[in-house]
């Protein structure tokens, strides 16, 4: 590959992959960066305004169609709109059925909360990598990244909500006491391993929110790399890896939503069970 090749390519990936960030820049003050290593500059408090905007968009989403379900709802021959939230109302029932051990009514709009906006966030992936960042590359903007769970924060944000709830129920069901009884005397009931089983019992309690976060972050950012690898090769190969990849992907987006939920309610069934 030539070395012009070469440093069009790698922009065209970094590119692809570049959050669209506001923040306040050491030089520039309060803008949205115009490239990485300003994006960088900003520091912490820099915000993804394009993961931002696409996770509430999609969350209006969710709420819009629902609500117009519950509103259409008859007893009658249900319409299209009906049976697609009936059939999910049905599904996370089940999970919920199977996952959950405890008796807690605010689980199941959760779950569903959490599958379905996840669900419509993966989708997002199946519009062509090229579409929206040219289309908003005409109205002066220079980066736009509109699959939130390729964003590590929008993961990570998610999994500390289910973890802030785990903490909750946890110190609710079990008390003060009994959960710190339970971190210091499992596996392990013995007062001399305490020591143990607390690091091996804190390790494992703060493992879980990294381990939602990561497994859906990954999976969805590697099937994005491979997205945008695929719209670099010829015209031809992309109608033959592009479209058997997007039928594919689109088990991996649902597959992806319903593993973070249904840990997710495994995690808080774990909270809820007093020993």
């Amino acid at each position: 590959m030539a070395a012009g090749n070469e440093v069009s390519t790698t922009y065209y990936i970094q590119h692809h992959l570049q959050n669209l960030t506001f923040g306040k820049h050491p030089e520039n003050g309060w803008s949205l960066a115009h490239s990485a290593e300003e994006a960088s500059e900003m520091g912490f408090w820099a915000i993804h305004v394009d993961t931002m905007g696409w996770s509430i968009a999609m969350g209006l989403l969710f709420i819009f169609l629902f609500r117009k379900a519950g509103k259409m709802a008859t007893t009658g021959v249900p319409g299209g709109l009906q049976n697609a939230v009936e059939m999910v109302f049905e599904f996370v029932e089940d999970m919920i059925k199977g996952a959950f051990k405890g008796h807690n009514p605010i689980i199941a709009p959760l779950a569903r909360t959490l599958f379905v906006w996840i669900l419509f966030m993966n989708t997002l992936k199946i519009i062509p990598v090229d579409y929206f960042p040219v289309l908003f590359s005409k109205l002066g903007v220079d980066y736009m990244k509109i699959v939130p769970t390729t964003d590590v924060n929008a993961t990570l944000g998610l999994a500390l909500g289910v973890f802030g709830l785990i903490l909750c129920y946890s110190f609710k069901v079990k008390g003060v006491g009994g959960f710190a009884k339970e971190l210091s005397l499992t596996p392990f009931n013995h007062w001399a391993l305490i020591p143990f089983n607390l690091l091996l019992e804190i390790v494992a309690l703060l493992v879980k929110p990294f381990s939602l976060a990561m497994r859906l972050f990954c999976n969805m950012f590697a099937g994005e790399v491979i997205f945008i690898l695929i719209a670099m090769l010829p015209f031809w190969a992309i109608w033959l890896l592009d479209v058997p990849w997007a039928i594919f992907h689109i088990l991996i987006v649902v597959l992806q939503a319903f593993i973070f939920t249904v840990l997710s309610v495994v995690y808080l069934s774990a909270a809820h069970e007093h020993h």
